[in-house]
């Protein structure tokens, strides 16, 4: 048995690591409408936003703070300088001295807070600059306010470092006018005496001649000290000067229309990117070859497009029915083999006909079991175009429809459910009888017959085993449609009956771990497995096997042929049909009787054409 294990060979890796890019590039192209619709949607609602938005203004004084005591060139006094810019910043930024600049405006404080939207006094590195920055929603407001707001704190804070000497100063002051008066004083009483005429008054004389010259020498002493103290006062004072300042702003700084717009569209398009390779990270269906050999190492023998009219079942038939007519003969449209050969799809099958030759050359496919990890993957129609193209290609086929919980090959042939499968096995008769001949050369029917309760203990039966090898005994080739691998177990039990098995995985809708469990149910039960066909390949995003650009060209050489075929009326054609149209079968009541003999016509349409052809029908 062949090896089913999830690996990948390297000359596939080399293969797909060479086209990683081109799949990006279709996921890109694939995604297009939501990356276009992001981009426009957040381009647009940046620029309405920015539109319906309250300009903003800002104005900008520079600041030059001249430090009292000069620093020398060190490291500590550099770091001391810079913390006096940043304490001289956070202090402008106050909401008080706000307050005092409105006040100083004579309005209320909360309408100049509602104003001012941001103030903002920042140093500049490196220098004794600082920059204070404004922004309101009034270009001549925050001019004023960019420009009054220094002045008032310079005035705050000259106020705050001259508190320091106001005490020293008035006691210094009371001592220079408490000498001032001893000194007047002592001159008057000096005046009085005049020129001593007794001893007396000569002794109080130069008693308050010596009074006034200390007077006279304390006052000097004081009046230097006081003025050293002044000095002292001036030097401990950091001087605030405006070197630049703000002038009424014209544009306002935001909001920006264009800037705006353009980097929520740059952001709108990232986040649809991310959204879209989110998207197809947690997409984990199979729906390119790489994604299958990422976990199985099994052939790909063919991959088959999607179905025009989107895989549904049409009921568009390729000729008028009659109401005397066998329903064999009407052909149904999603057996595009047959009914438009020179369609691309139509070759894949063909392609996977050839596929499934070369998978047994030492021993001829005689018997294979088409099946599907889950339900509505296209196995039924996969096994139907395959036994028309093996038909066409000179082989007696005959399709077998197991599926007896959700048969639907007697839909896709357009005959009746019974008699069939079921019957076959539980009527000692024929299986030859139970074979309904189609519109196909070379291919036969059986259909599934009455639904049975119990289809795994029938499908298992010995009855079973024997059909199916009294039908490889009357065929070149067996094809057994069975149910889906992971709903029921009746495709294990029919795989261990046939040669091999092939697995249909629909790209659209078949999850990795779905394809991976139906492959271990196979293994489990020892089948082969012949090879898987990726079904309804598309022009998606990953993909990179579809027909698109080939289906105008054959169309329209299909077109050219069949303006060359001579039209029949539907008057003429009907009387024709219905005498030469078969009987319709005998009841399964009626087993024991010999089927007729006559060779039943059908009218088949090849390649555009409509002729009639005779089968004989086998004994």
């Amino acid at each position: 048995m062949q090896n089913i294990s999830p690996q990948t060979t390297d000359s596939s890796t080399n293969l797909f690591s060479e086209i990683d890019l081109k799949i990006y590039l279709r996921i890109l192209w694939h995604w297009s409408w939501l990356l276009i619709l992001c981009t426009v949607f957040a381009a647009v609602a940046a620029y309405i936003t920015s539109s319906l938005s309250v300009p903003i203004y800002q104005a900008s004084t520079t600041l030059l703070i001249d430090e009292a005591n000069k620093p020398t060139a060190n490291y500590q006094d550099l770091l001391a300088s810079e913390r006096i810019a940043r304490t001289y910043a956070a202090l402008m930024e106050r909401q008080t001295v706000l307050s005092t600049v409105a006040a100083t405006f004579n309005v209320d404080a909360e309408v100049l807070a509602d104003a001012i939207t941001d103030v903002t006094v920042t140093p500049v590195r490196d220098t004794q600059l600082v920059q204070v920055t404004v922004e309101g929603i009034s270009p001549e407001l925050v001019a004023a306010v960019a420009n009054t707001l220094p002045v008032v704190f310079v005035e705050e804070l000259n106020e705050v470092q001259t508190k320091r000497y106001d005490e020293s100063k008035r006691n210094m002051e009371t001592q220079l006018s408490t000498l001032e008066n001893n000194i007047q004083l002592a001159q008057i009483e000096i005046d009085e005496i005049g020129t001593a005429l007794t001893a007396e008054e000569d002794v109080r004389l130069t008693q308050l001649r010596n009074e006034l010259a200390q007077y006279k020498s304390s006052q000097t002493t004081m009046v230097s000290s006081y003025e050293q103290l002044r000095l002292v006062e001036l030097q401990s004072t950091d001087n605030i000067t405006i070197v630049e300042a703000a002038i009424q702003p014209r544009d306002p700084i935001r909001p920006r229309p264009l800037v705006n717009t353009l980097l929520a569209g740059i952001v709108g398009a990232m986040l649809a990117l991310g959204v879209i390779f989110l998207i197809e990270y947690m997409d984990d269906r199979i729906k390119t070859p790489q994604d299958l050999n990422s976990i199985l190492d099994t052939p790909i023998l063919g991959t088959i497009a999607r179905l025009p009219g989107s895989g549904a079942r049409r009921g568009r038939k390729s000729k008028v029915k009659d109401p005397n007519e066998d329903d064999a003969s009407i052909i149904n449209e999603m057996l595009i083999v047959a009914t438009q050969p020179r369609h691309p799809i139509a070759e894949s099958y063909r392609r996977l006909r050839t596929n499934l030759r070369f998978s047994s050359v030492n021993e001829p496919l005689r018997a294979m079991l088409v099946t599907s990890a889950a339900p509505s993957e296209g196995k039924t129609t996969t096994a139907s175009n395959l036994a028309i193209a093996m038909a066409q290609a000179g082989n007696r086929v005959i399709i077998m429809d197991a599926d007896l919980r959700k048969p639907q090959v007697h839909k896709v042939f357009k005959l009746s459910k019974g008699p069939g499968l079921t019957d076959a096995l539980l009527n000692d008769v024929a299986p030859s009888f139970f074979l309904r001949d189609t519109a196909i050369p070379n291919l036969q029917v059986m259909t599934c017959g009455s639904i049975p309760p119990n289809p795994a203990e029938l499908l298992g039966s010995q009855p079973m085993q024997e059909l199916i090898q009294t039908l490889i005994a009357e065929s070149d080739l067996l094809i057994i449609d069975a149910p889906p691998l992971l709903a029921v177990t009746d495709a294990q039990i029919l795989s261990s009956q046939v040669q091999g098995v092939l697995m249909v995985v629909n790209s659209r809708q078949t999850s990795r771990s779905m394809v991976a469990n139906g492959a271990a149910n196979l293994q489990q039960v020892g089948a082969r497995l012949l090879g898987v066909v990726l079904n309804e390949m598309t022009r998606s995003a990953r993909g990179y096997y579809y027909y698109d650009s080939y289906s105008a060209y054959y169309a329209e050489e299909d077109n050219q042929a069949e303006n060359k075929v001579v039209e029949v009326k539907q008057t003429k054609l009907q009387p024709a049909l219905s005498a030469l149209a078969p009987k319709q079968a005998t009841k399964a009541a009626q087993a024991t009787n010999t089927p007729a003999e006559s060779a039943p016509v059908h009218h088949v349409v090849t390649n555009g054409h409509y002729q009639l052809q005779s089968d004989q029908k086998k004994p």
